[in-house]
């Protein structure tokens, strides 16, 4: 028996599904008012509308993260969509934390795989949770990479425009949520290509040593002094070179809350060991 569409009714399905008011009312009417079909329709018609634009190119995003220290996972992803303001939207930050939420609770092995899955956070596959958002905004988006870590301690960083996010990974004593958060987002400014001292391969450090004894043998006031000077010298520019590349020795971005305070002295103090860490920028090719 179907049920008379009402305006009150249109406006239920409206506030449940943000579809505009003229679609609500046609999915209602074409389901005899039944609201849980209406709403299957609508993904239905949400999907055809992501085949349409499947053509259209994806080039803004936002990098989406979770932290679970109790569960010991993080997942960090990247989503993309059409425009700028789409990427900003409240609608779309949301689908790209809750997309790292279900990547972190169902460890799917691929992109392919987590659409396929129920989704974590409600009703539907994860396809069908963006297909949601998609009927909202209408435009295409895809989840474009994620990873997921787990057994460690975790700390995450998204930058205010969604462009960049970084999950740092830790070992050692309880989480320290605050200098996590900062060490993340010192990483996600500074991109150091290394996380420790002894994980740099030999060939580059190989390589900074000699770069460092070629400058100080071209400096002529070097040329009288003793070898212990001049290995105490090496010594030091060395460690302001690999300061450039390595984690641990690079002074901690926020000077004003770390001062002379290198990452690795930090996490030192509160008992971490950082092991490893994934950041994802929009766009950004991975080699």
């Amino acid at each position: 028996m179907s049920t008379p569409v009402t305006p009150q009714l249109v406006k239920q399905l409206r506030d449940r599904t943000d579809q505009p008011m003229g679609l609500c009312k046609q999915a209602l009417d074409q389901n005899g008012g039944d609201l849980e079909k209406s709403i299957e329709w609508l993904r239905s018609q949400n999907s055809k509308m992501g085949v349409k634009r499947e053509g259209n190119e994806t080039a803004e995003g936002r990098i989406g993260v979770f932290v679970d220290n109790a569960a010991k996972v993080a997942a960090i992803v990247e989503m993309r969509c059409e425009s700028a303001p789409s990427a900003k939207s409240d609608q779309f930050i949301v689908l790209a934390n809750d997309m790292a939420k279900h990547v972190a609770a169902k460890a799917p092995k691929d992109v392919a795989e987590a659409l396929t899955q129920p989704f974590a956070g409600g009703q539907g596959t994860v396809s069908d949770r963006i297909h949601d958002v998609m009927g909202v905004i209408r435009e295409k988006m895809v989840l474009h990479k994620f990873q997921r870590l787990e057994g460690g301690i975790y700390g995450a960083y998204v930058h205010h425009d969604g462009s960049v996010g970084v999950v740092l990974e830790c070992h050692g004593g309880m989480a320290s949520d605050e200098l996590l958060r900062d060490v993340s987002a010192h990483i996600a400014a500074l991109n150091p290509p290394y996380i420790t001292t002894a994980g740099v391969p030999a060939d580059v450090m190989a390589k900074e040593k000699d770069l460092v004894m070629t400058e100080i043998k071209a400096e002529p006031k070097n040329a009288s002094k003793p070898a212990n000077i001049l290995e105490m010298i090496a010594a030091g520019k060395l460690k302001t070179k690999l300061a450039e590349i390595v984690l641990t020795e690079q002074p901690m971005a926020n000077t004003g809350k770390y001062p002379g305070t290198s990452v690795g002295q930090a996490l030192t103090r509160a008992g971490l060991e950082p092991v490893k860490f994934v950041r994802l920028k929009v766009g950004a090719v991975v080699l």
